[in-house]
């Protein structure tokens, strides 16, 4: 049934997306700004004598913010290449197999991803000082793809019970070997599932702050929120600098979300509706 949109929908959805996207265009004002007038009169005031690019200069002159940038940017692509090759395995082996507790085995993946990462901070970051792996990519990425791994196994899983068992038959009737049809059957048929999951890893691993605020604590390996956070001095907030960094590093994400944005809505909703 088709039912015809009115003035007050309209006016509803606009009203939900000024209040969404009301945070983000204050803190772009505030970028803007000249220090001068991000306090007193001037500070709640859109209208001020002077807009300038000072912040995103500061940004990168006074400040390793391009270390920050390669830091995290490396350290996500990592998190996200090693998440995808073992879910993706992972997930094909659970969605096949028939094997003894395999619900409770889902449980408990889903039981470590609810975790709070506080709860296993100590043990993590007593493993990598005693492994030597602190202030390294490694120190970040290993517990990083722990987290990512439960989710991706389970978003995967489903993917790949999707797929009928019959296409795979036929491959092996067709001579294919079992790591053939998973590379050239299975892979491309699961690919919008892969692809949502490897930017859902990759966001999460970006702009996760606790793991690197405690494990790297070396200014040259510093990810973007921790090196963010370090902009603060004991009696100076430098607002106009942290917002100019805020932007900076959101805009990449915002930008991979609209350029993928049709990928990415056809995973979330792939196996919605029955067929």
């Amino acid at each position: 049934m088709n039912q015809k949109t009115g003035p007050l929908f309209y006016t509803a959805i606009a009203a939900f997306i000024g209040i969404v996207i009301f945070p983000f265009l204050w803190v772009l004002l505030a970028s803007l700004k000249a220090p001068l007038y991000l306090y007193g009169e001037y500070a709640f005031s859109v209208k001020v004598p002077e807009y300038t690019l000072h912040n995103y200069i500061s940004v990168f002159t006074n400040h390793p913010f391009g270390r920050y940038l390669l830091n995290s940017f490396t350290v996500g692509v990592l998190t996200m290449l090693l998440s995808i090759s073992i879910a993706a395995f992972a997930s094909y082996a659970v969605a096949r197999l028939h094997f003894f507790g395999k619900t409770f085995f889902l449980g408990i993946l889903l039981a470590v991803s609810m975790l709070p990462q506080i709860a296993t901070l100590s043990p993590l970051f007593l493993f990598m000082q005693s492994t030597g792996l602190r202030n390294t990519y490694a120190g970040l990425v290993i517990p990083y793809t722990t987290y990512a791994l439960p989710i991706a196994i389970w978003y995967m899983t489903t993917f790949f019970k999707q797929i009928p068992v019959e296409l795979e038959e036929a491959a092996k009737v067709d001579g294919a070997s079992l790591l053939g049809i998973f590379g050239r059957v299975l892979l491309p048929l699961v690919s919008p599932g892969l692809f949502t999951t490897a930017i859902i890893v990759f966001v999460d691993a970006w702009h996760e702050f606790l793991f690197a605020l405690t494990i790297n604590t070396k200014q040259s390996m510093m990810t973007v929120p921790v090196g963010i956070a370090m902009f603060q001095g004991e009696f100076t907030f430098p607002w106009g600098e942290i917002s100019a960094a805020t932007v900076t590093v959101t805009v990449p994400v915002v930008l991979l979300v609209l350029l993928f944005q049709r990928r990415i809505i056809a995973g979330l909703t792939s196996g919605a509706v029955k067929q």
